[in-house]
C-alpha cells in the first residue's frame, strides 16, 4: 500500500516536471535564418530572440522553440541576419541638410553643373543658391572650374557650390562680395585660386569658411523634415548607428530632442566640432550618453583632402610641382586641444589624409598615449601613411578609421596626384589594420560617398567599381577578408566608439540592433554584393524599416 505522502508526491510530480521545463517569455522570436552572431568565434545561428529590445538568446530553431514563447514569431525564410551596420565615420546631419540644395553629386561636366542650377533655382526659396556634390576628377575636362557662367546667370543672388568632398568650394560674385574676399587675402591653412591676379571663385580649405559662413541658416522646420528624410535613406541601407563627424552643441541637442521625442530613432556617435563654444560647454558638462545619443570625442582637422590637393603631404604633389598641400591648423593648436581632450575625458577623432600630417598626428598623440592606454584615440581617413607611421598605430593604441570607397573613388587618377613610388602607402586598409593590432573601423564620409554600407562592404573585399574595374581590383594585396569587413562595420566600429558592451554583436544581453538582407555577404558572388538588398532594419528590437 503506498503511504499517503507517496500518493501526494506522485499526484503533484507532473505538474512539478511541467514547471522545470516552462517555456520563457520574450517579445519576438526570429527563426530559420542564417544569423552571424560577428562574437569572437563568428558564429552562425538559425534563432533568436528579444525582450525589451534586448537580444536574450540565440541558438538553433529547435533550442529557441523549446526554451521561448514569443508574442510575435517571425520566419526569416532563409535570409541572412548581421548586426546593424555602424557607420564610423559620416556627415549625417550635414547629409540631411544637403537634401534642400542642389545635388550636384555624378555630374560628367561643368556644362551640367550648370544646366542643374537652372532647373534647381525655378524651385528654390531660399535666399542663397546651395549646391553640393561636383568633383573635376570626373569631368572630361579636369581642371577646376570658374564663376564666370555663373555670374552672368545669377548676378544678384550669391552662389556657393561645395565639391564633393566638402574641401572646395565655388563661388559666384556675389558670394565673394558678402564675405569681403580679396584677391591678394592670405589665408593660413587655405587657398583663394587666382588666374591672372584675378578671383576665379574657387576657395579650397579654410578659404571656404570665409564664404560659408555668411550663407544664413535654414529654419528648424526645414531641418527637421530634412532629417527625417535623411534617417530613412539610412534605414534603408542597413544602418543602426552613425558617428557623425563633427557637431556644433546647437545641432547635437536638436538630434538629441528629436530622439527623445521619437521623431529620430537612429542612434548617433556625434564627435563634437572643435568651435569654443561647443568645448566649452562639453567640458563643463562631461560626455554625454542615452541609449541613442552618445557624445564622447572631439573632432579635428589636420589638413585637407587629396581631391582638392589639400592633403598635406612629406613630397610635393606629382603634378603640382612645389605644392604640398597643408596643414588646417598649427601643432601648437593641435598639442593644445589633445591636452585638453585627455584631461577632460574625451577621445580625440582627427581628420589626417596625407602623410606629412598623419605623422604629426601622431607624434601629439604620442605625449598622451601608450600601448596599454585605453584612450581608443582615433585617426580618421589615413589615406596616404608611411609604413613606420603604420607601425606607431599599434604602438599606441590609436584606432584607424577609414572608408574603403574612397580607394575605389579615387583610384582612377590618384597616382596621377601623389606618383607611382608613393602608391603602396596609399589606401593599404589591410597593412594599416595589421600595423593596428588587427583593428580597424570603417565607414563611408557620406555624403561624400555613397551612404550605402553594402557598397563600403564592396570595396573592401573586393576593391573595384561597379562596373567589375579593375579586373584584379585596386591594389589586391589589400582586400580585406570578408568576416574582417564584417567586424569592421559592426563590433570593432562598435569598439571605437566605447560601445562594444553594448552593440555591434548580437550577443545576449546587447540591443537588438540588426539587419535583415536577402543574401548571405560572406557567400555571395564578388558580382553579386552591390545587388544585396537591406529587407528589414530593427533598432532596439523596433522595426524601423521593411523593404516591400
Amino acid at each position: 500500500m503506498l503511504s499517503r505522502y507517496k500518493i501526494i508526491f506522485l499526484f503533484f510530480l507532473p505538474s512539478v516536471l511541467l514547471s522545470c521545463h516552462s517555456k520563457r517569455h520574450a517579445d519576438k522570436m526570429f527563426y530559420n535564418g542564417k544569423v552571424y552572431i560577428v562574437d569572437n568565434n563568428f558564429s552562425m545561428v538559425e534563432a533568436f530572440v528579444v525582450e525589451r529590445g534586448i537580444i536574450r538568446s540565440a541558438g538553433s530553431n529547435e533550442d529557441i522553440k523549446d526554451d521561448y514563447k514569443a508574442d510575435e514569431t517571425i520566419d526569416l525564410k532563409g535570409a541572412t541576419v548581421f548586426p546593424g551596420f555602424i557607420d564610423a565615420h559620416c556627415h549625417f546631419y550635414g547629409y540631411a541638410t544637403d537634401l534642400l540644395k542642389c545635388d550636384l553629386y555624378g555630374t560628367t561636366s561643368f556644362n551640367e553643373v550648370i544646366d542643374r542650377l537652372k532647373e534647381y533655382s525655378k524651385t528654390n526659396k531660399f535666399e542663397w543658391i546651395l549646391g553640393r556634390g561636383w568633383d573635376q576628377n570626373d569631368w572630361d575636362e579636369k581642371s577646376y572650374p570658374s564663376k564666370e557662367k555663373l555670374d552672368s546667370l545669377f548676378p544678384d543672388k550669391p552662389v556657393f557650390l561645395m565639391r564633393i568632398d566638402g574641401h572646395a568650394a565655388l563661388c559666384n560674385s556675389k558670394a565673394l562680395n558678402l564675405a569681403n574676399l580679396m584677391a591678394n587675402e592670405n589665408i593660413s591653412g587655405g587657398e583663394i585660386i587666382l588666374k591672372d591676379g584675378k578671383l576665379t571663385g574657387l576657395l579650397i580649405d579654410n578659404a571656404v569658411d570665409q564664404v560659408k559662413s555668411k550663407i544664413p541658416p535654414f529654419t528648424r522646420d526645414l531641418i527637421e523634415k530634412a532629417l527625417i528624410e535623411a534617417q530613412t535613406n539610412c534605414f534603408a541601407a542597413g544602418l543602426t548607428t552613425l558617428d557623425d563627424a563633427g557637431l556644433g552643441k546647437d545641432s547635437i541637442a536638436l538630434l538629441s530632442e528629436m530622439q527623445k521625442s521619437g521623431k529620430l530613432k537612429m542612434k548617433i556617435y556625434a564627435m563634437m566640432s572643435d568651435d569654443p563654444s561647443t568645448l566649452k560647454h562639453f567640458f563643463e558638462h562631461g560626455p554625454l550618453k542615452t541609449d541613442r545619443m552618445h557624445v564622447n570625442s572631439i573632432k579635428v582637422y589636420a589638413d585637407g583632402a587629396l581631391g582638392s590637393r589639400g592633403a598635406c603631404m612629406k613630397q610635393e604633389y606629382s603634378d603640382q610641382k612645389n605644392h604640398f598641400g597643408f596643414m588646417l591648423h598649427s601643432v601648437k593648436y593641435l598639442e593644445k586641444i589633445s591636452e585638453e581632450a585627455y584631461n577632460h575625458g574625451f577621445q580625440m577623432c582627427t581628420h589626417a589624409i596625407g602623410d606629412s600630417a598623419i605623422k604629426v598626428v601622431i607624434n601629439v598623440y604620442s605625449d598622451h598615449l601608450s600601448t596599454e592606454n585605453h584612450r581608443r584615440w582615433r585617426i580618421e581617413h589615413c589615406q596616404v601613411i608611411s609604413p613606420a607611421d603604420r607601425k606607431k598605430l599599434g604602438d599606441y593604441s590609436i584606432i584607424p578609421s577609414v572608408q574603403p570607397t574612397h580607394a575605389t573613388s579615387d583610384m582612377y587618377w590618384v597616382e596621377e596626384r601623389i606618383g607611382k613610388d608613393r602608391m603602396p602607402d596609399a589606401y593599404a586598409y589591410k597593412d594599416i589594420r595589421d600595423d593596428a593590432e588587427g583593428l580597424i573601423a570603417f565607414g563611408t564620409d557620406f555624403p561624400v560617398e555613397n551612404i550605402s554600407p553594402i557598397l563600403t562592404y564592396y570595396a573592401a573585399v573586393v576593391r573595384k567599381d561597379l562596373k567589375g574595374f579593375p579586373p584584379d581590383g585596386f591594389q589586391p594585396d589589400n582586400k580585406t577578408k570578408r568576416k574582417d569587413a564584417i567586424r569592421a562595420m559592426t563590433i570593432w566600429a562598435a569598439y571605437a566608439n566605447f560601445e562594444d558592451e553594448e552593440k555591434g554583436s548580437l550577443e545576449d544581453g546587447k540591443f537588438a540592433d540588426f539587419i535583415i538582407l536577402d543574401r548571405d555577404l560572406i557567400k555571395a558572388d564578388d558580382k553579386d554584393i552591390p545587388k544585396t538588398r537591406v529587407l528589414a532594419t530593427y533598432i532596439n528590437g523596433e522595426k524601423v524599416y521593411e523593404n516591400k
